[in-house]
């Protein structure tokens, strides 16, 4: 484990060095982690687990669909390690619950009754937990209850994973009835493709990810750049020259030397007419956008955006009108650019001319 001190405050990270395989087998040896969903979170984590010789099984809702397809196309066998959620529960002594929130609280009555004793339930997201008055998900005292939160995507835990690197995570320990949770949730943690973890708490983490979801990775971000869009496309420039100077030279050339070593490396790096146009402008737009931010992180606090996340995927024409909308995006003119625009990359230019 290693201290970090970021100003005043200081915080205990655990790292991957501090649970060598030798340890995790020790742990997790006698274990049978069981992944209900295989979702791009379940994907991941499970493969990487069965990759670091964890015994694992698959739960599923049902038999014949998308996810029990490509599990078999993943490798998982169905009555040996791919089953129902129900037997993959009774098999499981860590169970991972990584269905959607929506999914979590419908099958919650069906697989409460199965976790006996000493078992383990564990999470990637706070929201079933801290929001339990919505979901119904109040677990039993008698089994552990714990959080591995991956800060990415299940796509990325499994490539980060494959590259030999590892994604960052947080992890929490909500009840410890066996004296033995926190092992496990390291254990595990490692096990699933982390690079090294951070604690916090399952309120705290759900509050974070609702916010930044909401917020900067997703929500914000594309709210910024269809703005910028609009405008440079209201003014007469083109729709390549308004993605290129949008989003294109943002994702490709600037953000990952934010990745590499911080926004004044990023502003270093670049030339003095747009570190002065950056320094001049970001107060602007973080003044702006604060109280924005501030009126969104009370609303996941008082549960009104769990309360939305679960009445809008709990509808029957739900994936419908997911569909729909995200169809909207993709057949907008910003990211009909954005498709002939990345088709113009040299490293796939070469690859089609090959």
């Amino acid at each position: 484990m290693r201290t970090i001190q970021i100003g005043d405050i200081k915080e205990t990270v655990v790292e991957r060095s501090d649970y060598p395989s030798e340890r995790i087998q020790a742990i997790l040896g006698k274990e049978t982690v069981a992944v209900l969903g295989y979702g791009v979170q379940g994907r991941g984590q499970s493969l990487n687990m069965k990759d670091n010789g964890i015994s694992v099984v698959i739960g599923l809702r049902e038999k014949g669909g998308r996810s029990w397809d490509l599990a078999q196309q993943d490798g998982w066998t169905p009555g040996t390690t791919l089953f129902s959620l129900e037997e993959a529960t009774q098999r499981g002594t860590i169970i991972q619950y990584l269905l959607s929130d929506a999914g979590q609280k419908e099958q919650w009555p069906h697989l409460k009754p199965l976790l006996a004793k000493g078992k383990a339930l564990y999470f990637s997201h706070g929201f079933s937990i801290v929001f339990r008055e919505q979901t119904g998900v109040i677990p039993p005292m008698d089994i552990d209850v714990i959080l591995v939160a991956p800060k990415g995507s299940g796509t990325t835990v499994r490539r980060l994973f494959l590259e030999g690197r590892g994604i960052n995570a947080s992890f929490a320990i909500e009840q410890d009835a066996t004296g033995r949770a926190r092992d496990r949730c390291l254990a595990t943690g490692i096990a699933i493709g982390s690079g090294y973890l951070f604690e916090t708490t399952f309120q705290k983490e759900v509050f974070s990810d609702l916010t930044g979801e909401r917020g900067v990775l997703m929500g914000a971000i594309y709210g910024l750049w269809l703005a910028q869009y609009e405008v440079l496309r209201e003014h007469g420039h083109s729709p390549s020259e308004a993605f290129n100077e949008t989003v294109e030279e943002a994702t490709q050339s600037l953000y990952p030397l934010i990745a590499e070593n911080g926004m004044d490396w990023m502003y270093a790096n670049c030339s003095t007419t747009a570190q002065r146009g950056a320094l001049d402008w970001f107060g602007r737009f973080r003044d702006a956008s604060k109280p924005v931010f501030e009126e969104l992180y009370q609303k996941v606090a008082s549960g009104e955006e769990t309360r939305r996340v679960l009445d809008a995927n709990s509808r029957k024409d739900y994936r419908a009108q997911l569909e729909k909308e995200l169809k909207a995006v993709a057949d907008s003119e910003m990211w009909t650019a954005g498709s002939v625009v990345r088709s113009l990359r040299p490293e796939r230019a070469s690859k089609s001319k090959g």
